[in-house]
């Protein structure tokens, strides 16, 4: 993940488009991202989706219909968005939100090999894949 230094654009605006479930992000450099909120959810930089360390990360499924419901700005270097599903761990520091525009296509193919590869849908109607026993998400490290 990317951090803060003097060259990391800075937002310029943040607007949460509802009916098209992304989060717009104009940055100091003139470029402008929209962001699903989909992946926004799955790539939280969370403890509980991350993991502790490499390795750790947990394949967030059923995702496809996430919303973001609230967001609030942390200090001058983030957002931490609350998503209708109850997450709201994860805080997105705009060096991390700026990777995540630049980088949206490789982080989709991620996103969809991984999904592939574990049988598992973005759809919250189906069936989940299997959980990681142990770790991050399960309760186990006391991060929920």
């Amino acid at each position: 993940m990317a951090g803060l230094n003097s060259s990391t654009p800075t937002p310029t605006n943040i607007v949460v488009h509802g009916t098209s479930k992304a989060l717009e992000i104009g940055f100091s450099s003139g470029e402008v991202f929209h962001l699903p909120f989909e992946l926004l959810r799955v790539y939280s930089p969370s403890a509980e989706v991350q993991g502790h360390g490499p390795g750790q990360e947990v394949l967030q499924v059923g995702k496809r219909g996430v919303d973001i419901v609230g967001v609030e700005q942390v200090g001058n270097y983030a957002i931490q968005p609350e998503f209708s599903d109850g997450h709201r761990s994860g805080i997105f520091t705009w060096a991390y939100l700026y990777e995540l525009g630049k980088d949206q296509s490789k982080y989709w193919n991620e996103y969809e090999i991984r999904m592939a590869v574990a049988g598992a849908s973005r759809d919250a109607s189906a069936a989940p894949a299997p959980a990681k026993s142990g770790g991050c998400g399960s309760g186990s490290c006391g991060c929920r």
